[in-house]
């Protein structure tokens, strides 16, 4: 069974900044394709960052230069860095597969809520 449990969320205003991280277990990180979604009310899921196997990065164009994804293998874990946060990046945020790796299982996600 594959778990994916997102933290790091929360309130924050506009320009600040968070890190949220994903812990997956079920599976060996190092086989997949990884990224990070969100889901705003009334919106379907999108996704907003991916990583390939070997480190490389793409990103949505709203995002593009102010989230940044990472992974460690070592820990079974994905990180999403948001800065400069826009009241447009309010969505829940989830972590999964990406690019042909998602995984029909998906966590509780982690709110992000950005206003002043």
């Amino acid at each position: 069974q594959v778990l994916f449990v997102e933290s790091g969320g929360g309130l924050v205003l506009p320009g600040g900044s968070l890190r949220l991280s994903c812990a997956v277990s079920g599976i060996s990180l190092s086989n997949y394709r990884m990224g990070w979604y969100r889901q705003a009310d009334g919106k379907q899921r999108e996704l907003v960052a991916g990583i390939g196997r070997f480190g490389s990065k793409d990103y949505a164009e709203a995002v593009k230069g102010r989230f940044a994804i990472s992974r460690d293998n070592g820990k079974n874990t994905v990180y999403l860095q948001m800065n400069s946060l826009k009241p447009e990046d309010t969505a829940v945020y989830y972590c999964n597969g990406a690019w042909g790796d998602l995984v029909d299982s998906w966590g509780q996600g982690t709110q992000v809520t950005v206003s002043s």
